[in-house]
């Protein structure tokens, strides 16, 4: 009779380590287009993506890049300082998008310029993705905001 408790007890275990690895790859499979890595100018320009990968672009809108096409076909320079992608984005830009302020885009990489699906700008006047602080800040050419006033 102990024989046979030990025996299921083990039968169990097994059952569950084996449910555990299937759950955990169907998972990683289902995830596996979601996960997008972001990366700086420099890091884009150092080690090109292939045009396959969807990954998300951050930094600074480089100034005098700007230029508007007809329709919604948006060009504009990405930098973080050290390097400078040029972008290409058709759709609608967010309202607080400019020349010299923080962006995030999601895209590919043709090999010639990042084809953004995706822009997003920052949401206030002090607000930067902590991605982009972060690849500025490893540049040196990142400059905290001004300190806000108290108030009363």
């Amino acid at each position: 009779m102990r024989g046979l408790k030990k025996t299921r007890r083990i039968q169990v275990l097994a059952l569950a380590a084996v449910a555990l690895v299937l759950a955990t790859g169907i998972i990683g499979y289902a995830m596996r287009d979601g996960i997008n890595f972001f990366r700086s100018p420099a890091q884009v320009m150092a080690e090109p993506p292939t045009p396959t990968e969807v990954f998300r672009l951050g930094g600074l809108v480089e100034a005098g890049t700007l230029v508007r096409g007809q329709g919604e076909t948006v060009t504009f320079s990405v930098t973080d300082g050290a390097a400078s992608v040029p972008v290409a984005y058709t759709g609608i830009l967010p309202d607080l998008f400019e020349e010299g302020q923080g962006m995030v885009g999601q895209g590919r990489w043709t090999g010639e310029r990042f084809e953004a699906i995706e822009i997003l700008a920052k949401h206030d006047e002090s607000y930067m993705p902590k991605e982009v602080i972060d690849a500025l800040q490893e540049q040196g050419v990142y400059k905290a905001p001004d300190a806000a006033p108290a108030s009363n």
